[in-house]
Formats: structure tokens, sequence, C-alpha cells
């Protein structure tokens, strides 16, 4: 009979092992069949004898038809929502060589220093870049995304309160930082026992109960804040400071590192990283001195051997949660790698000149775009921007605005009584035009000349609010500035490390898959890219229709009637898991039940993560404990 169905199956490509091969492992096993295996592994008590209903395989080619399908339904919009999350340009250079380079996305994790040098030399790179940027002395080699690195923050102070703060459990938060990364803190402080105070950092009084307090830089509704007074007071009566900096002011906005902060997160998104609907993104964490035994994450270190060769290692011991287990403080145990790598390439190529020419821009068209808006008799009300204004009108003012401007497939921000506009990289003169002609629509009036108003534009902060230090002085960021130069650079790492282009991966590892190459081919592809998180739910109508269906099938697979694919890691989902189960017990009244189970041989993220889950275990009780 002839096979009119398409030889080229998924499976056959990547499923590993041939028949010969699965022969010769069940001859070593001692198994006749796969099925005699499984039989002998498996107890048939637990076995699931029912056909799993999913949907039936296809090949590359018919998936990648059907994801186009998919893709279409998602609508690209002009995004000036910001929140932490804008359009930005990666370079194609960058992109083609790391991003959807299986020599940079298949690499082993970094534990054996050995086969990883050329990703440290690019993670110290990201480091160094955080630590020049936010003036701090040391960072980690990324986080998960900014809402994390804030809680991690939290966290790390609240177990660092010296002995006249011990019963302070208070952590203030001003009510400007972003609202993602206020409900991750929320949620973050309360197994812990942090009450979180959300306010107005202008007006609000330090109190003896407060351990420490995070603002945003600038803040959420765009505006530059002096914190140098505040961040006084509070180091008087021994409250620490969290500052939450967008990366890219701070090549002209004086660092945070300079007017007291006592740590600095971020996210890295806006250094050539798609939004993605949100992510995946590399975070950072930058600290004083001081707290490096404390930090979250891993830090890259330089060491010397004793021929004086210069080697790169993962510093400090910081996966610490596999060390102190049960006493760990973070169960964070990886890093963001790819996308920090991305970041940090993208600071090398760019170097400190070409990233404060962006933010020059980015900067010039914001204070253009307020200017012609000004002319058009709207209200600007941030007074000290970078690249976001608001604007105050009436809600038929904003409701025609908002017409019209989803009409020309623009996305601002919305309030009740203003609009938000965050510029960002890819905005240009076009851009503004555009922005302002749907306001002038809106006013009845004329569209000013734009190029006409831009003569009018000034570059320069008050000084208390410029940045006056160097950074990034370092010869990396100051050599590779053609495509050919990084090109090699990055080749000439890339062949420095151990990935799956040319070996089998020697040590399980959670974080190394090699994904088909035709299932990360969307990744790159604007229908994905390029679609903020905060979008109207109708504009993301393909990634909904990817979430669901693959809730549906995880809940068909693992036999649970639900799935969350909020965990954006393996160490969040078990942390996400033990918060539901302690949920579970308070629900029924059940406060007493605070013990957890863990074998001696899990995994090290699992006690932390238990630690995480309920502080009211005490570390006494604890360490009398047997796992």
């Amino acid at each position: 009979m002839i096979n009119f169905q398409n030889p080229d199956k998924f499976v056959n490509r990547h499923n590993g092992p041939d028949e010969k091969e699965i022969n010769e492992m069940l001859e070593v096993i001692g198994a006749s069949s796969l099925d005699e295996l499984i039989s002998e592994t498996i107890p048939y008590q637990i076995r699931n004898t029912t056909e799993l209903n999913l949907d039936e395989p296809v090949s590359e080619y018919k998936f990648l038809q059907n994801l186009r399908k998919i893709a279409a339904k998602n609508q690209v919009f002009k995004s000036y929502i910001g929140m932490g999350y804008y359009p930005s340009i990666t370079p194609q250079v960058i992109q083609r060589n790391i991003m959807e380079n299986p020599g940079w996305y298949t690499q082993y994790t970094p534990y054996q220093a050995e086969i990883s040098q050329g990703r440290l030399e690019a993670l110290l790179n990201f480091q160094t870049m955080v630590m020049d940027l936010t003036a701090m002395d040391i960072a980690n080699a990324s986080l998960l995304d900014e809402g994390t690195a804030a809680a991690e923050a939290m966290l790390m102070f609240y177990h660092l309160r010296s002995a006249g703060k011990k019963n302070a459990n208070t952590f203030f938060v001003s009510e400007e930082c972003f609202p993602q990364t206020i409900d991750v803190v929320k949620t973050r402080a309360t197994p812990v026992g942090i009450n979180v105070l959300v306010g107005d950092h202008t007006n609000f009084e330090l109190t003896d109960d407060i351990f420490g307090i995070l603002v945003q830089y600038p803040s959420g509704s765009g505006e530059i804040y002096d914190y140098k007074n505040l961040f006084e007071e509070a180091h008087s009566k021994e409250i620490f400071t969290i500052v939450a900096a967008d990366i890219l002011s701070l090549t002209l906005l004086k660092p945070p590192g300079e007017f007291g902060a006592d740590a600095v997160v971020g996210t890295t998104q806006r250094f050539g990283i798609p939004m993605g609907y949100g992510g995946p993104h590399a975070a950072y964490f930058a600290t004083k001195d001081k707290f490096k035994r404390s930090i979250p994450g891993r830090i890259i270190g330089v060491s010397v051997d004793v021929h004086g060769n210069k080697a790169y290692r993962m510093a400090l011991q910081t996966r610490e949660q596999h060390i102190k287990r049960e006493k760990a403080t973070s169960n964070i145990c990886t890093a963001q790698v790819l996308l920090a790598v991305m970041a940090g390439m993208y600071a090398v190529y760019h170097g400190p000149d070409g990233l404060r020419a962006i933010a020059e821009k980015t900067l010039a068209l914001t204070r253009l775009l307020d200017i012609a808006l000004q002319k058009l008799g709207y209200k600007q009300v941030t007074k000290k921007y970078f690249d976001t204004l608001e604007i105050k009108s009436d809600q038929k003012t904003i409701s025609q605005i908002k017409k019209l401007a989803e009409d020309n497939k623009i996305n601002f921000r919305y309030f009740d009584d203003s609009i938000g506009i965050s510029l960002s990289e890819v905005t240009s003169l076009d851009d503004v035009t555009e922005i302002v002609s749907l306001f002038s629509k809106a006013a009845g009036k004329e569209t000013p000349d734009i190029k006409k108003l831009s003569e009018e534009v000034d570059l320069n902060y008050p000084k208390e609010f410029s940045r006056e230090s160097n950074y990034l002085l370092h010869p990396v960021f100051n050599t590779y500035h053609s495509e050919t130069e990084l090109l090699r650079y990055m080749k000439n790492l890339e062949n420095k490390d151990l990935s799956l282009t040319t070996s089998m991966i020697p040590l399980g590892s959670c974080t190394m898959k090699l994904n088909a190459t035709a299932e990360m081919a969307g990744l790159s592809w604007d229908e994905f890219a390029n679609i903020h998180p905060f979008v109207p739910v109708e504009q993301a109508e393909g990634y909904i229709e990817i979430i669901k269906d693959l809730e549906k099938d995880l809940a068909e697979i693992t036999g649970f009637p639900a799935v969350s694919l909020q965990p954006n890691s393996g160490a969040q989902g078990e942390y996400a898991g033990l918060m539901v189960i302690r949920q579970y017990h308070l629900k029924r009244g059940d406060t007493h039940r605070n013990v957890c189970l863990i074998p001696a041989s899990a995994h090290g993220t699992n006690p932390a993560s238990a630690v995480m889950a309920d502080e009211s275990c005490s570390r006494e009780q604890r360490s009398k404990r047997k796992h």
C-alpha cells in the first residue's frame, strides 16, 4: 500500500535513540522490550492504561504551517504602554549568532568552569555592565524578572536586619512602582510574615517597624524623583533602600549607587530583547560589596591559576541553596543566561557612546512630544522624565484618543483621567508626528510642525539628576563595534563552551534541553516577539490559544484538572506548588501544619522553597529535623 503521509515525522527527528541503540540499552539492563522495562519500573497499580486525548503528531513542515496561522491571530500594534516593557532592536548579528544559534542556546549549565569559559566571560560582561550603569559594587549573572529581583532584594534585607531591627517586619513600596512588581513582592512577603505597605513615598513616615523601602527610578508614571534625602533618613534609621531602575536611563541619569541605594534591581529587556508578551527577560540585581555573601543567584568571578593564566568561574558558591539547603534564604538556582548574554552583547556592540546615543534619542523624542502636545493645549503632568509622559484630560477626550489610536494600531496606557505614553529605541520622528496627529484630531486643531518644534528640544537635566560619572570603560565595551568584530568575538567565546553541537551533556541538567529548531522559529517572528504583555487580550489571541492548548495538554498528561504556566522556572514552580498546599491547609484551619518532608537526595531548591513557603517553621526547628 502506498503511504500518502509525510515520511519526515517529527518524532523520528527528535526522539533520540534509534532502534539499534534502544536494543543495546535493553540488553545491558536485561529487559527484552520497552514494555517489559516499563512494567518492571512502574507498578501496575499506578499505571495509566487509557489513551491520552492529545492531538495527532504532525511533521515539522505542517507544524510551522499551523504556527504561522496561530501567529496571524496576534495583532502587532505600535506599543507605547511602557511599564517596564519596551520595543527594542535586536541587532541581527546577535539574533542570528546567539539567539538562534544552538552553540549558545544548548550550552551546558556552567558547573564545570573548564568547559564553560566562553559563557562565563559573556556573563561577566553582563555583570560588569550592570555594575557600571548602576554604580554598585557587585552584581549577579541575572535573575528571572524585575518583580522577582525586587522580591529577592526584600528577602535579602529582611534576613540582614540589624540586632536593633530584628522585630521590624514592614517593607514599604512606593505606589509608583510597576504594578506587576508590587504584586510579586506581596506574594513573596506573605509566607515569610513581612507586612508590605504600599503608599506615597513623598509623604510617609519612616517608622521603627520598617526594615526596607523600594522605589522606582524613573517612576511608573515617568517622573524622576530625587531620593537622596529619603535614603539618608532611611539609613539613619537602619532602613535598607532598594531602587528598581530603568537600565537605559542610567546612561543619562545619576545612578542609584551615587545617591545611597543599598541594592538596585531591574530588567535588561530593552537591551535588545524582544517583549515576547512578557518574557522571558534577564533581570539584574546589584548591591554593595558588604552584602556579597547574601546576594541571590550566581556571581561570575575571575581566578588565576598557578601558571598565571586567567580563568572564569562561578564565585562565592552562590548556588547557595545546594549548600545551605534548609538554611538558604533563596531558592534561585539559575539565571536567564541566554537573555543575559544577549543583553551583555548588546552593550558590547553599542559601547558607552552608542548606548548614550540611544538614550539621548529616546529623551529627545519624548521632549519633542511633550512640547507638541502642550502646544495643542494638553496638560502634561510629568515634570522631569526620561521616556514617559502622563497627559491629563477628560473622559470624553481620552475615549476619543483611544478610538483613534486603536484604529491606527497604536497602544497607549490608559488611566481614569490621563494617558501614559512611553517612547523607546524604535520610536522615530515619524512616530512622534503620528502620535501628535491623533491628539490634534481629538482637539480639533491643526498638527504642529514637528520639525520646527524640534529646534526647541533641550537634552539637559538639572545637575542633581544628571550623570557625570563614566561607565563601560573596559576594553570589551570599546572594541567590537562592527559586525565582523563582534561576530568573531562571539564565535571565539562559543568555541570555548560545551554544547549539544559538539557533545552529549555529561550531567543531567534541568536547564538543558535541545528544543527542535522548528519549535524555536517563532521566537523571532514579529507576531510573537513584538507583543507587549499588557495589550488588550483580543490583540494576543494567538498567544492565548497556545497557552490554553498547552495547559489543556499538560492537564491531560498529568491527570490534574488544571495547570498554571505562571511560574517562570522550575524552582518557582515548586515554590508555587508549596504555596498552594500552604493555602489549602490555612483555609482548613490547619495552621499548625508547617512541616515539609524532603528527601536528603532532593534537588537543593526543594528545602529552600519549603523555607520560603512558611517561615513560621523556625530555623531552630528545621535544624533539628532529618530530611
